[in-house]
């Protein structure tokens, strides 16, 4: 059967003034990454970019008027589609390489993964979770050809770490080095609006903790870690937003699985 063409590629949800959720409806809920740009007053913030299917910085140019960082909360297939449209790209340094040469395994993508069937990613069960048939349910134009689809190679991504302050002029942004899910994990967090961006060191939904490169050690660390942080509001890699009761119930239930 055909895919159908879809209307717009991108929806955008304003969260508050400053803050709005960018994402992809037709690709499937496995791989639709949260995308969000916090506006700046100097400076704005992409966290993540999406599969890679269409054109993100196209979609966002009416409202991206000031320069852009794009930060990648880890380097998996489906939040880092779009980094190579932006100047300036940063990447925990323990998955830069991920980002400047991708690499399948490391990308999640293994050397046999097929678009049009996503089950080619090879990944573990995953409750929650369709893990078969193509990753997207419409094309974006009419000749669109899924088969070209490529992680992008990102040369000039610069590397961070832990601690490092990202400045937006008006709002200032902690790098918080959470792995677990990934070698190289980070967050990013706003002491001032106790704000965390979480990529997928946590989220609402079925944590991968069971991938080649997950460490359950490490992500026992970072939950730890994150129920000791005044949080009160996450915005996270996938699925919807929470506050901190719900941060300290995942968590919690985690912590229980993990250390038995």
């Amino acid at each position: 059967m055909p895919f159908p063409i879809a209307e717009s590629w991108f929806e955008r949800q304003r969260i508050t003034d400053d803050i709005s959720l960018i994402f992809e409806p037709h690709v499937v809920p496995l791989l639709r990454c949260n995308i969000w740009h916090v506006q700046g007053r100097d400076r704005d913030l992409i966290i993540d970019t999406g599969a890679g299917i269409q054109s993100l910085r196209q979609f966002a140019n009416d409202f991206l008027d000031k320069p852009v960082t794009a930060v990648a909360t880890h380097v998996h297939i489906d939040h880092i589609g779009c980094h190579h449209e932006f100047d300036d790209c940063l990447v925990h340094a323990f998955e830069c390489e991920g980002l400047i040469n991708p690499d399948r395994l490391v990308n999640l993508a293994g050397e046999a993964f097929d678009p049009f069937d996503i089950a080619t990613l090879n990944l573990p069960v995953i409750d929650g979770y369709e893990i078969s048939g193509p990753m997207i349910t419409a094309i974006p134009y009419a000749d669109y050809d899924l088969s070209d689809f490529q992680i992008h190679a990102v040369p000039h991504a610069r590397t961070t770490v832990e601690g490092e302050m990202i400045d937006l002029g008006n709002r200032v942004f902690e790098v918080l080095h959470l792995p677990g899910h990934s070698p190289g994990g980070i967050g990013l967090w706003e002491a001032e609006t106790a704000t965390l961006f979480s990529g997928d060191a946590i989220y609402d939904g079925p944590l991968l903790d069971n991938l080649h490169h997950s460490n359950i050690e490490h992500y026992i660390n970072t939950f730890e870690r994150l129920q000791n942080l005044p949080v009160k509001t996450v915005h996270a890699g996938h699925d919807p937003s929470f506050g901190r009761e719900r941060l300290m119930e995942i968590t919690g239930e985690y912590l229980k699985k993990w250390q038995g």
